[in-house]
């Protein structure tokens, strides 16, 4: 099939807001530097539901959406070098070119090379790989994974070993990388420190993995759903508060606690003001701040200038600071050698055809990662 479009089904979002559609698509083969993979896995992730809600701005339809996945490379087309037919991959929806200014500067790992066609829906070419019903499709994140085929750069996919579960590792695609990056390559938290994670879904729950794999003394973990607290333990925190118990606001408690406030917190949710109360619930001179979630478009911080004066960093990140294509297969050793957890992220396994149970199974706030067996 190298050379041929190959027909499969695809969970279509036609328009927003909408449940998505099982199709029938053709996905065109790979142009130079691209590849075409067969999706064996993937997991739903909170911006899937932000982009079909319509919140998203680069939000394009009909699209198909999914950037959690893993699967073997099918082919490849002229010019690619790194993945062959039959290799292991990981999509990567932010890539690694190694050649733009970003790749080349160690402090970041937001690679540009194809930023603004990504930012579209579309390939690097300006172009879809995928019809449906006669109509061109956008693609998603650069991934698109919620395809049994989807078509990607050849600088977004990280060749991983061939003997790890795809339906485990597909997670390291981004929920489990980003909170677990956020606390040992963001904030770089050391040992013996005092750590605050605001929202413990699958990112607040890396987010703890990365401080106990720090050595953090004190995990402090923030939630309203209590449900969560269980979990929360089993990955580190050593100890769960809820702000609705309290009559104060929550940084004023975190603050009674820790003697002066966290040495790191983390807001892994996307709300502003919970974002304001994870920097002010940090501890005056040293205390950093990491914004993790993503907030809707629009939307705006604040906090008084005097925090920051006063010694407290507030910083963000993407991705957990991973530079993608050298660090994904890292991550996907590190769970190999029991290192880092990733089974336990997993709630529900459903299959493909089941794709808007999942997403409803993620709202109802019971599940932490969904993963669809394709």
């Amino acid at each position: 099939m190298a050379n041929q479009v190959i027909k499969c089904k695809a969970a279509v979002a036609w328009e927003a807001g909408k449940p998505l559609s099982i199709e029938e698509v053709e996905v065109a083969p790979p142009k130079a530097h691209e590849v075409r993979i067969k999706i064996i896995a993937t997991a739903i992730c909170h911006t899937d539901a932000y982009t079909l809600s319509g919140a998203d701005p680069e939000g394009c339809f009909p699209v198909i959406l999914g950037h959690e996945g893993a699967g073997i490379v099918e082919s490849v087309g002229e010019g690619v070098t790194k993945v062959k037919a039959g290799d292991t991959v990981i999509p990567l929806y932010i890539p690694q070119c190694g050649e733009c200014k970003f790749c080349l500067n160690p402090k970041t790992n937001l690679c540009q090379k194809i930023r603004v066609t990504q930012g579209k829906g579309l390939m690097p070419d300006g172009t879809s790989r995928f019809t449906c019903k006669g109509k061109s499709l956008f693609h998603f994140m650069g991934t698109s994974t919620f395809s049994e085929y989807t078509v990607v750069a050849d600088i977004s996919v990280a060749k991983i070993d061939p003997s790890a579960p795809l339906d485990k590792v597909c997670l390291l695609g981004c929920g489990i990388s980003t909170g677990y990056g956020a606390a040992v390559n963001t904030a770089k938290v050391e040992p013996g420190s005092t750590c605050a994670i605001f929202g413990l879904g699958g990112v607040g729950l890396a987010v703890i993995m990365g401080c106990k794999v720090a050595g953090a003394s004190r995990i402090i973990g923030i939630d309203i759903n209590k449900d969560k607290f269980a979990k929360a333990k089993d990955f580190g925190a050593s100890e769960c508060i809820n702000p609705q118990d309290f009559s104060k606001p929550i940084q004023e408690v975190l603050i009674e606690m820790t003697d002066g406030g966290v040495d790191y917190s983390f807001e892994c949710i996307g709300n502003v003001k919970v974002m304001r109360a994870a920097l002010e619930g940090v501890h005056k001179g040293w205390g950093v701040s990491v914004v993790v979630g993503v907030a809707a478009s629009g939307e705006e911080i604040s906090t008084r200038p005097f925090q920051l004066v006063t010694g407290r960093t507030w910083k963000g990140t993407a991705f957990g600071g991973w530079k993608s294509v050298e660090s994904v297969p890292k991550l996907v050793s590190e769970y190999m050698s029991k290192k880092i957890k990733v089974d336990e992220f997993v709630t529900d396994t459903l299959s493909f055809d089941q794709i808007n149970k999942g997403f409803d199974l993620m709202h109802s706030g019971k599940s932490i990662r969904t993963v669809l067996k394709m």
